[in-house]
């Protein structure tokens, strides 16, 4: 299969819903990273996409809607804190989880009762959406456990050759996936951080809980009630090891390991005298962590670097994502 990159002209547009409709795989942009999509309601569409990121085939779905209109059909009910909830934040960077309707198929929803569905903020997704007259499963366009693509050229080292499209709308705006809540239990749960942070959510909703799975991994045998939550995501080939305290203590870890990269701070860089660098923003511009981190963790491949270790970001606002993702990344491996 020839994979075809294009930019978001009409005439792409109308393509990529033909090939949606037809059952085939688009890689489209986001505002929080590059999605591959399908089409939601179709089983075997579905199922491609788990085929051609080698993803577990329980790790559920995103269904994404260019219209609020879309969203009742595709649950039990909608209470009303979701509603408040979505007329605050959609279209935006968040997934709300709620009981699913008999639309969503058991492959969409990764074998749950749940379902998980956003009103992604960014206008090529939103006109794919239109052009395939259906709701999108989209997770992240990369091979399972890999970076997600915040870059269609990431999409492109991954995916070449697997699906039909790649359409090219640039850099994502958020560069991590959305933060993910369910309304589906007794108590509103976060169960992945993102850019709708914990804070804007208390806005609405008051005090939430906040899953333990953001900060560790999940017990033996849980369910991932939401992607994101499985044990070992977004890594390089690189072994990445984070290292939690002062700067001073993660300089000492560095000397003591000849050869290895530092993943760091921008401020950091200018005082790692003789160290292979790579940075992910300064140290209090969360929002500039976030953006830049997956394509970030892609160039550690990009310079051969083996061993890496990382200093361990907040978990205030927007912080907290980024803590979540490279724990993960790193497989909890912290000092």
């Amino acid at each position: 299969m020839k994979t075809i990159i294009t930019p978001p002209t009409d005439e792409a547009i109308k393509r990529a819903g033909e090939i949606l409709k037809g059952g085939g795989l688009v890689a489209i942009p986001t505002e929080t990273v590059y999605g591959l999509a399908a089409n939601a309601l179709d089983e075997t569409a579905v199922k491609s996409i788990y085929s051609a990121k080698g993803r577990p085939s329980d790790n559920p779905l995103i269904v994404h809607i260019s219209d609020f209109s879309q969203w009742g059909a595709l649950v039990e009910a909608i209470p009303e804190n979701a509603l408040y909830l979505a007329k605050e934040y959609w279209p935006g960077p968040l997934t709300i989880i709620l009981r699913k309707s008999a639309l969503i198929p058991t492959a969409t929803s990764g074998g749950l009762e749940t379902v998980a569905v956003r009103f992604p903020s960014n206008e090529t997704a939103r006109r794919v959406i239109d052009a395939a007259g259906v709701p999108l499963a989209a997770p992240s366009a990369n091979i399972s456990g890999k970076p997600s693509p915040t870059k269609a050229r990431h999409v492109f080292d991954d995916l070449n050759g697997k699906i039909e499209m790649i359409i090219d709308g640039g850099d994502c705006e958020v560069g991590v996936e959305s933060t993910v809540i369910t309304l589906a239990g007794e108590k509103p749960t976060l169960l992945r951080p993102g850019g709708v942070t914990v804070k804007m959510l208390e806005k609405v909703l008051g005090k939430i809980e906040i899953s333990p799975a953001v900060l560790n991994k999940l017990e033996t045998g849980e369910e991932a009630a939401s992607p994101g939550m499985k044990y070992r995501h977004y890594s390089p080939k690189a072994e990445i090891v984070l290292v939690q305290g002062s700067f001073e203590r993660f300089r000492s870890v560095l000397e003591e390991n000849d050869g290895a990269v530092a993943l760091c701070f921008d401020e950091d860089a200018e005082m790692l005298d003789g160290v292979k660098s790579v940075t992910i923003g300064a140290e209090g511009d969360f929002d500039g962590q976030a953006h830049r981190l997956f394509d970030t963790l892609r160039r550690l491949d990009d310079i051969g670097a083996k061993k890496v270790f990382a200093r361990l970001p907040k978990t205030d606002g927007v912080s907290l994502a980024v803590y979540n993702r490279l724990i993960r990344s790193a497989g909890f491996r912290i000092i």
